[in-house]
């Protein structure tokens, strides 16, 4: 059950929703987040899930009270975001839920209705994982909204990340790896751990001076190809040493690791080259829409009656375009007539991409609602990004943009803290 555990760690962060600060009135207060609080029993609860998973990644937990810190730090960034996401009333409807939830349990090759389960087997409740996997899909979208969405990439950034790491973007089959082994015996003494994690080192500052690795190799491995200068071969990516598998999907052409230790002894692995093709081809979608967004004055029942009343009125003619400037709140693509020009997959939240997937050319969606309101879509064309020049820039544009969204939003983050009334309470002198 540990490895379910950890496929699921992406979409969980177990804590409890807010609606817990309410529970217990005798809990303590640890923190004060705007007009919402954080008790102990939270961040105890946080923490008691928060340790196996360390355990089992092998990662030591730092002291309690380093510990408490860094949780609480991770509760009240998640209540500041949930909060702004129910002022822009972003919700996560069940059905939604349900899909996310089946998404998890295919991902770990379980039936959703085995998922239940498998989770109480791992000693996880499954009503707070049901809620906290809520809570993730409204902070995804509501970063959607708030940061992705306005993130652009140039001509130009593309260009010098190509000129960079292009090689990152192909897909592997075969690697050809340099190897240094410095033998251990089979019960080795703490003292001659040392010594080869020492000399490992050692011949890693070397490495990064310019010292060639073969020569290295021939003069202070222990590996059976050492008088090869380490050179272990090609080898089809199925075939590549269990020891060496991360690291041939990862490493960068010339790069050599940092060392480390197997039963054999500890290790220096150099990636020599890699043959790959380019990534397959992109399917883009031209499409259009039309958006309502919901506020205090207007409802969803009330933003899908008017677009179902103009849904009617295109169906029986009506230009598009024409409505699209008079009635959607999305200006930038409502002054072109409501064109989005050309989508590339993961460009828009899963909710608006599925339903535009689903779409023939021509065809008009029923109204959708997303993070953003509710659309009509209208699918003019669809071409596949066939060329591998085009397609590298499309994974170059994509791979720039990850970058920038996780940079945009820490800052985002950070500037939702400092907007906030916070007032932590998290007493260390009490005993747990």
């Amino acid at each position: 059950m540990t490895i379910l555990i950890v496929c699921l760690t992406p979409l969980i962060n177990y804590a409890q929703s807010s609606s817990n600060a309410t529970v217990q009135a005798l809990d303590d207060i640890v923190a004060v987040v705007n007009n919402d609080v954080i008790v102990r029993s939270e961040l105890n609860q946080e923490i008691a899930l928060l340790l196996p998973q360390l355990q089992a990644n092998g990662t030591a937990a730092p002291p309690r009270q380093v510990l408490e810190r860094q949780v609480l730090d991770r509760l009240i960034s998640k209540r500041l975001q949930l909060q702004r996401a129910k002022t822009l009333g972003i919700e996560v409807t069940d059905d939604m839920l349900t899909e996310a939830l089946t998404n998890i349990a295919a991902r770990n090759n379980l039936p959703l209705e085995q998922l239940r389960q498998a989770l109480e087997n791992s000693g996880i409740d499954f009503d707070s994982f049901r809620e906290d996997t809520r809570s993730q899909i409204a902070l995804s979208q509501l970063q959607a909204q708030e940061v992705v969405k306005n993130l652009r990439v140039t001509d130009a950034e593309i260009n010098r990340f190509l000129a960079r790491e292009a090689d990152t973007l192909l897909t592997r089959k075969e690697v050809r790896l340099q190897h240094i082994l410095l033998a251990l015996p089979e019960a080795p003494t703490p003292a001659q751990i040392h010594t080869a994690e020492q000399k490992a080192q050692g011949l890693l500052k070397r490495l990064k001076t310019g010292e060639d690795f073969a020569k290295l190799a021939v003069a202070h491995s222990d590996g059976y190809h050492a008088l090869e200068g380490g050179d272990l071969g090609w080898f089809p990516m199925a075939e590549v040493p269990s020891l060496a598998v991360d690291l041939s999907r990862t490493l960068k052409k010339g790069e050599v690791a940092p060392p480390f230790r197997s039963p054999s002894g500890v290790h220096l692995i150099k990636l020599m080259d890699f043959r790959g093709d380019a990534p397959a081809p992109m399917t883009q979608t031209h499409a259009r829409h039309i958006l309502l967004r919901t506020n205090e004055l207007i409802s969803d029942a009330d933003a899908r009656t008017r677009l179902t009343h103009i849904r009617t009125r295109l169906i029986n003619g009506e230009d598009f375009a024409t409505l699209a400037r008079a009635h959607s709140d999305d200006t930038g693509s409502a002054l072109k007539g409501g064109d989005l020009g050309w989508v590339n997959p993961g460009d828009t939240v899963p909710a608006f991409e599925k339903s535009m997937n689903a779409l023939a050319p021509n065809a008009l969606s029923e109204p959708i609602k997303t993070s953003f309101g509710w659309h009509l879509i209208q699918v003019l064309e669809r071409r596949n990004q066939s060329t591998a020049a085009a397609t590298l820039r499309l994974k170059a544009s994509e791979a720039i943009r990850a970058r920038k969204a996780e940079e945009a939003i820490e800052l985002w983050r950070r500037r939702l803290r400092d907007e906030a009334y916070l007032d932590v309470r998290l007493n260390h002198g009490e005993d747990e």
